[in-house]
């Protein structure tokens, strides 16, 4: 059985915790955003690829605009998908997300790249049972059915 390669990439350092109460999915301007050095954390987590020849066959981003600014510092081109959106605040929604990342995980084929999964603290926990830090990565393999397998952790300093 192929295993591909995930790597699941905590958004970069947005001070806080939560969102604001105003939070509106498609307004930057209501939510947590990446500082100054969570911009430098995210444009390094991409250097950080180049420097070691990692292949990126696709880069998916939750919709937050923490994740979406993190992965494209760190990666340039990315997709978009609501299952790595974060339910901190919605909680009854981790069993539905969680089947879902794992569903398109399951459903992606094989590839020589990796597939790399910008989102958040609680979905990144949901799906491997690591609390990551701040832009921190957890690499894991993927059987075809969607079984994850942690191997690895990588920190990047902000």
């Amino acid at each position: 059985m192929d295993e591909i390669r995930l790597r699941a990439a905590s958004h970069a350092l947005a001070p806080g915790f939560g969102d604001p109460a105003n939070f509106k999915l498609g307004d930057c301007g209501t939510q947590r955003n990446l500082s100054e050095e969570g911009r430098r954390q995210a444009r390094a987590i991409g250097k950080a690829f180049r420097e070691r020849g990692v292949p990126v066959e696709q880069v998916f981003s939750s919709q937050w605009c923490r994740c979406r600014e993190t992965a494209e510092l760190a990666f340039g081109a990315f997709r978009e998908q609501p299952a790595l959106n974060s339910f901190f605040k919605q909680p009854a929604l981790e069993a539905a997300q969680t089947r879902a990342m794992k569903e398109m995980l399951a459903g992606h084929p094989p590839a020589a790249g990796n597939l790399i999964l910008v989102t958040h603290q609680v979905n990144i926990s949901a799906l491997t049972g690591i609390v990551p830090d701040p832009g921190e990565m957890v690499v894991a393999a993927i059987n075809e059915r969607g079984a994850l397998a942690p191997k690895a952790r990588i920190r990047i300093a902000p």
